[in-house]
């Protein structure tokens, strides 16, 4: 007997599972992952204190797993599902990938590039245009970014040890 089909939701469990694993290793707790027709094609979690690489978003580190799998830079017919708002930059290289669908969770007021800022998505004058969903498990996300930042603002006190508050 087959699976039942996953649903938005899932697939958002599964990018927070991605930014759990990022919060365990000191990354700011963002996941994503990129499905194809219903099915798990790729995943990422933020990197870039860890890589010293300030492009090593979740999102990138998804996308560039997805495009190695699937042997294309174009991902057509892919949607992508994050935690946190996409930026600017990661907005852009969703767009140039080609993707049908982004699914954020938590609205990103500082950078955020899918409404909060600005929204790279609703530029006419682009020539792909990718359709955008936000809100997705928005209490959970928000929830792990706040105990994450709160866990740092301790641990600078003293007050704890870093990894001292679990995910």
């Amino acid at each position: 007997m087959a699976d039942a089909a996953k649903s938005d939701a899932d697939f958002m469990q599964m990018a927070l599972a991605q930014a759990r694993h990022a919060w365990r290793l000191g990354e700011v707790p963002v996941g994503a992952v990129v499905v194809k027709g219903g099915e798990l094609v790729a995943v990422g979690f933020n990197q870039p204190i860890g890589r010293h690489d300030p492009t090593a978003h979740a999102e990138i580190i998804a996308l560039r797993a997805a495009a190695e799998k699937l042997g294309n830079y174009r991902l057509p017919g892919c949607e992508l599902f994050v935690t946190l708002e996409p930026c600017a930059m990661c907005s852009g290289a969703m767009m140039h990938a080609r993707l049908a669908r982004v699914v954020y969770g938590a609205a990103d007021p500082k950078t955020g590039a899918c409404g909060s800022v600005l929204n790279l998505f609703e530029q006419e004058k682009l020539n792909h245009h990718t359709a955008l969903l936000g809100g997705m498990l928005a209490d959970e996300a928000s929830a792990m970014l706040r105990g994450f930042f709160a866990e740092r603002r301790l641990a600078a006190r003293g007050l704890i040890t870093r990894g001292q508050v679990p995910p």
